[in-house]
């Protein structure tokens, strides 16, 4: 935990918190903290700062807190993944929400098991779950919009067109089409990252349709977890 984050419900005045169940836990038995110590914390969706420990018990921890200042700047890339495996999901959504994407949408595919969409981890609190533990190893504050979309001909031709206007759009295919030009994570962007095996012909073609320009991390077929960070680091450099 490189950051403790605030929620609304924890603030008993404008500076003081109380913090119990896994971060009173992870703050006294993993930190080792003592009454006096001070802690990185950030309010939820808001500005980070530090945190003195007023008081410490097993069960309860309450902070004299002082925000002033801005979470780090998001990535300013969004992400049209194909549904992954349940397990891959939650690995891949951390490494996405570390690296600082707030724009990301979950799509059906051909290649797309239909049981997958039937995972709890689709659920809105397991996603929020998923997003606080990376947004504490971040040092981050803001929560990602996650939207899901099942059916992708209506996500493909009525959204994704709107999604890519004025901003480069990149649909990653493997062994196909150019490798990834120079880009930057100030620039706005739109990158498409299929399932297992890739899109079928007939995905490309309309993700084509939509705005989107294919392009290749090389001649190495990776895997969605592999791939994923490969090409948002690009945008961190």
């Amino acid at each position: 935990m490189n950051l403790v984050i605030l929620e609304e419900a924890d603030f008993v005045g404008e500076q003081r918190v109380v913090l119990g169940g896994r971060r009173a836990a992870h703050i006294g038995r993993v930190l080792k903290a003592q009454v006096g110590d001070h802690l990185r914390v950030g309010r939820l969706n808001g500005d980070l700062g530090s945190g003195v420990i007023v008081e410490l018990s097993s069960f309860r921890v309450v902070l004299e807190v002082d925000l002033n200042r801005s979470p780090p700047l998001p990535l300013s890339v969004g992400l049209l993944l194909a549904l992954p495996r349940p397990k891959v999901l939650k690995r891949v959504l951390a490494a996405v929400v570390t690296m600082g994407v707030k724009e990301i949408f979950l799509f059906n595919s051909w290649r797309v098991e239909k049981s997958y969409w039937q995972s709890p981890w689709l659920g809105a609190e397991k996603l929020r779950e998923v997003s606080l533990l990376a947004l504490e190893q971040a040092g981050d504050t803001r929560l990602p919009e996650i939207s899901l979309q099942p059916r992708f001909r209506p996500f493909v031709e009525d959204q994704v067109p709107l999604l890519a206007q004025d901003r480069d759009a990149w649909l990653l295919h493997p062994q196909s089409g150019p490798g990834l030009p120079e880009v930057s994570g100030m620039l706005p962007a739109l990158v498409a990252v299929g399932p297992e095996g890739g899109f079928i012909p007939f995905e490309v073609e309309m993700l084509i349709a939509a705005g989107f320009k294919v392009v290749s991390l090389g001649s190495r077929i990776l895997r969605v977890e592999q791939a994923v960070p490969a090409i948002l680091g690009r945008f961190l450099l």
